[in-house]
């Protein structure tokens, strides 16, 4: 259930005179989950919805669409014309000076930016200055609590035995010099899933020498490559356990279908390895030490050691994403590079940390989960120190 007096807490914290839902057609997900709220119906007219800093919710409707939003506590007002919805609007807003919506300036969080611009031009014509909720979506989004946290490790358990049971997989084959393929061991890793009653919403990714610099690459039946002795084979997998409310496990292994590793690939592998260690060791201590830190801080951190060691150019995304119930989440983001993500990174919220290098002949990745708790943070599963001889 909402906890409007949390919230306002929070608002007060931001130095916010309130946050304002708004939606139409069900576009802003977030605003549904954060209120703890299913509309009775799919929305067809603009509902708007402002948590004050101090005082009583207050509700905008449609005439049309009265009950809309009485599953929520407030006071209710209505409108039909559109000089009535701003007249409305205005009311609604009266005592704002800043309030925050889901935007995000110049869209630098699009998992927070929510909001039409025509709509923010609305508020802002109330005289009323528009803030980004970034923050306020972690702390009342991103958020764990224990049965996450518990759904996580669950579902990590389980991720982790099917990855391994992959790269046997291809080895047992390869030896039966039965052939294999990038799109075979997908099928495996889902089938796998499936009796182990976990979920995924795509993916996922494996791929072979080339494919694997790829950082979205996705084999197909109709779309693969053969795997072979002297390859390179990266397996990114993510899922979570099949039920309501629980939360994402993501990690990468990278393999090699021989016994002897190429210098280079070995090379490769243990820049990139040093590089996550890097930044794992910079969330841990910096938070064991209760000091702040910001997702870029971390990015920094990783982008650096890939750097020293003449991989900077092959490095070409964020460190890592924030974690939920999508595997994407509304959290900080580890990116110093896609964005300049300045968010806080704050107790009980999840991201990956997966640095990659990424050449023209073979890339690598490896990607962990790390927990942030009140005082400490860990990686919530294996964390590999050897690359896999399949």
């Amino acid at each position: 259930m909402m906890n409007v007096a949390a919230i306002q807490e929070a608002l007060r914290e931001e130095k916010l005179d309130g946050w304002l839902f708004f939606d139409h057609h069900l576009r802003d997900p977030l605003a549904y989950r954060v209120l703890d709220f299913t509309p009775p119906r799919t929305p067809s007219r603009r509902w708007y919805y402002l948590i004050p800093a101090n005082g009583e919710p207050r509700k905008l409707v449609h005439q049309i669409e009265p009950s809309m939003l009485d599953a929520l506590p407030g006071t209710t007002q209505s409108y039909s014309s559109w000089s009535r919805q701003v007249y409305g609007l205005t009311m609604l807003l009266n005592g704002c000076k800043r309030v925050a919506m889901q935007y995000s300036p110049q869209c630098a969080v699009p998992y927070v930016a929510m909001v039409d611009a025509g709509t923010v031009e609305l508020v802002r014509e109330q005289g009323v200055e528009v803030e980004t909720s970034a923050n306020l979506v972690q702390i009342f989004e991103a958020k764990w609590n224990q049965e996450k946290l518990d759904s996580h490790m669950q579902a990590g358990v389980l991720v982790d035995e099917i990855r391994r049971a992959a790269f046997v997989e291809i080895g047992d084959l390869l030896r039966g010099r039965e052939p294999v393929n990038e799109y075979m061991v997908k099928s495996f890793i889902l089938r796998s899933f499936e009796r182990a009653g976990l979920f995924t919403d795509h993916g996922p990714i494996v791929g072979v020498n080339a494919n694997a610099s790829n950082p979205h690459y996705e084999p197909h039946a109709d779309d693969y490559e053969m795997i072979k002795q002297g390859d390179v084979v990266l397996i990114d997998l993510w899922a979570k356990l099949n039920k309501p409310g629980t939360v994402y496990y993501d990690v990468t292994w990278t393999g090699y279908t021989g016994e002897e590793i190429p210098d280079e690939v070995q090379r490769v592998f243990t820049v990139v390895t040093g590089a996550r260690d890097a930044a794992v060791a910079k969330v841990q201590n910096t938070i064991g030490a209760g000091l702040p830190l910001c997702g870029f801080e971390v990015d920094d951190a990783c982008r650096g050691h890939i750097r020293e060691h003449g991989f900077g150019d092959y490095f070409i995304h964020r460190t890592g994403h924030s974690i939920g119930e999508e595997v994407h989440g509304s959290g900080a983001n580890m990116d110093n590079l896609e964005t300049h993500d300045v968010r806080r990174v704050i107790p009980w919220t999840c991201f990956s940390v997966e640095p990659g290098v990424y050449l023209p002949a073979f890339g690598i990745r490896s990607e962990v989960n790390v927990f942030v708790g009140e005082r400490d943070a860990r990686v919530t599963g294996e964390r590999q120190t050897e690359m896999v001889k399949i």
